[in-house]
């Protein structure tokens, strides 16, 4: 099982709290982060790990929260918000908040980062101009960022979950099992499937064990990438 200190931004409530209570199932020491202390208490309670306060949109706040963390093992930059925001704070929190934490985190010794993306980076007939090229914008990040490092840094999508974020969405939505997601996300965390930082990954379509048997192909290819095509 493993055995380091994994952060979770966003880890108060829907997709990140699940995510920080996968990975202390599976032996991480976790520490879970957000604006709103009350959540990430109550997480950190549940999960035996650590809350601290942090506002990835603020260098100070992030700088401040790292260094009360101290060390991280592996980063799960997974706060965000949707597009009903200002545009811009949209950007500051989505793309800025996962590069000021990237940063933060490689400065304390990381060994592996998962950044949540999106399907609306690529997919067609969005009509959310600040969400979706917040989201395009983070995966193309999370693969340069892994070209530049020598660690892997990987981009999923966690799919359609009900969280409040998706409460207007209506009820006859495709709809993703919410286990999805924090299941994936524990399976990168083991380190079996850095062959595949870099990729676009979902959490509903692909299946990471096959996307591992075919890594050299996928490579080679170019595939789960976003690319145009000519």
């Amino acid at each position: 099982m493993p055995d380091g200190v994994a952060l979770i931004t966003g880890g108060g409530r829907g997709i990140g709290a699940s995510i920080a209570r996968s990975l202390a199932g599976d032996g991480w020491t976790v520490v879970v982060s957000a604006r709103s202390r009350e959540q990430i208490d109550e997480v950190a309670s549940e999960t035996g790990g650590r809350a601290v306060p942090m506002d990835v949109a603020s260098g100070e706040s992030v700088a401040e929260a790292f260094a009360e963390i101290g060390h991280v093992d592996l980063l799960v930059a997974n706060a965000g918000i949707g597009g009903e925001s200002d545009f811009w704070r949209t950007f500051e929190v989505n793309v800025l908040g996962v590069h000021l934490c990237c940063e933060a985190a490689i400065a304390s010794g990381v060994s592996r980062i998962i950044i949540t993306g999106s399907g609306a980076s690529y997919l067609p007939g969005s009509s959310n101009t600040a969400y979706s090229s917040s989201k395009a914008a983070i995966c193309r990040y999370a693969e340069t960022l892994n070209n530049q490092l020598e660690i892997p840094v990987f981009v999923f999508s966690p799919g359609l979950v009900r969280t409040e974020m998706t409460s207007s969405f209506p009820a006859d939505a495709p709809w993703t099992p919410p286990e999805l997601a924090p299941e994936l996300v524990r399976k990168l965390a083991t380190g079996r499937y850095d062959a595949l930082g870099g990729r676009y990954i979902h959490a509903e379509h692909d299946d990471v064990d096959d996307l591992l048997a075919r890594a050299d192909e996928i490579r080679e290819q170019d595939l789960n990438a976003i690319r145009l095509r000519r």
